[in-house]
């Protein structure tokens, strides 16, 4: 259930897909009032293909705790509904490509014309200047690009290797919905407005911060990240696989110990890192060849939090994990398409003596919200019925 940190705030989310719609639902979680403004053919993610009946998944997914309405920006009077829209808004959110925004009389100089003291973001693919700034961009193009895939093939006999999950997007959607965060605060000390730049970009060779130094002198292929050999990865036990990370000289022990390789830790030829990864050659097939005896659930309850580790489990696992359900991170909502279903819940746990959290809600059917919203703008029921009418709103 969310904590309403920012109950109060209201923002208008004309973005699509995925990084800028879920940068709002983070908002959400923490009790933004999120309107999510979308064309009559619907946010481009509730047409993926889905194998859920009647809805998109990701769009469930990424779209918790809003509103929604539909405006077609191209229509003559829409102009003048985001107006009136605007001037109860305090944040404003696209991913319109460069120059689209200005277009459609939504640019942060037009916006602030109607709310001066607005917080506007924009989150595109490479930046709003540039040579590949008109370009379209999406979590899977910006991977290769960046070195992404190409780091993640390393392990794969060099072959570039997307990251599935949208990596990129999420993890864009975290940096736009801080930067709006920061941007209110700075907003209550200064009263003015603020205008945030965010992009797929940015976010790629944020995440790679690590990987992204080169020192004068060092050649084009120097190894980039940290590898601490084979011994911490994915091991194969008895019908399944079990991922350990053993590093510290206590850790190692322990997994010498409970796995019956007691003469291994006190080796001296493995008592450190660096020698046990010189020496992988070695351990790794002595390793496995123990894994072997049991399954990856039973080593996991064996290695307890005496060795980091975790069987290699699906998705569909984390509905019934104990330490999931004990988090209250799965919540069930019903939908008049898909009926019941689960979901995961806000990200972050903001507590309060003072306040009491509010049940999560579903994703908006397209629309689903559009009178209610003009209603409290101030649309009397037959302006209401006119847009509809002339095509502006539905």
């Amino acid at each position: 259930m969310p904590l309403q940190t920012l109950e109060g705030v209201r923002v208008l989310d004309f973005s699509s897909y995925l990084a800028a719609p879920y940068a709002s639902t983070l908002l959400a979680d923490m009790g933004a009032d999120v309107i999510k403004i979308e064309t009559p053919t619907g946010d481009m993610m509730r047409h993926y293909p889905s194998t859920l009946e009647g809805e998109s998944r990701f769009h469930l997914g990424v779209n918790r705790n809003k509103r929604g309405m539909v405006i077609d920006l191209k229509r003559e009077g829409a102009l003048r509904v985001c107006h009136e829209l605007l001037r109860d808004a305090n944040v404003v959110l696209h991913n319109f490509r460069p120059g689209v925004a200005e277009k459609l009389g939504l640019g942060f100089a037009d916006v602030k014309l109607v709310r001066e003291d607005v917080v506007y973001c924009s989150l595109s693919g490479y930046g709003l200047t540039g040579p590949s700034g008109p370009k379209p961009g999406f979590d899977q193009v910006l991977q290769c690009m960046t070195g992404i895939a190409a780091a993640q093939g390393a392990g794969t006999g060099g072959t570039p290797t997307v990251q599935y999950g949208s990596v990129i997007d999420y993890y864009s959607a975290s940096m736009a919905a801080m930067a709006i965060c920061a941007a209110l605060f700075r907003r209550t000390k200064v009263g003015k407005a603020q205008f945030i730049e965010a992009s797929l970009l940015r976010s790629a060779l944020t995440m790679q911060a690590g990987r992204l130094v080169w020192a004068d002198g060092e050649p084009r292929d120097v190894e980039r990240d940290l590898r601490a050999g084979r011994l911490a990865g994915i091991h194969p036990a008895k019908n399944s696989f079990i991922y350990l990370q053993a590093q510290t000289p206590a850790f190692w022990q322990s997994l010498c110990e409970i796995t019956g390789l007691e003469h291994l830790a006190i080796d001296p030829r493995y008592d450190d890192m660096g020698k046990r990864k010189q020496h992988e050659d070695t351990l790794v097939p002595l390793l496995r060849e123990a894994l072997a005896a049991k399954t990856a659930v039973e080593w996991e309850a064996l290695f307890g939090d005496r060795v980091p580790c975790a069987a290699v489990r699906s998705v569909e696992d984390m509905f019934e994990n104990p330490q999931v359900l004990s988090q209250g991170l799965v919540v069930t909502h019903d939908h008049p398409k898909v009926g019941t279903y689960r979901t995961v819940a806000g990200p972050v746990d903001i507590r309060s003596d003072e306040e009491v959290p509010t049940p999560e809600r579903r994703a908006p059917l397209l629309g689903e919200h559009t009178g209610e919203v003009l209603t409290q703008a101030g649309f009397s029921e037959t302006e209401i019925a006119t847009l509809r009418a002339d095509g502006v709103i539905n």
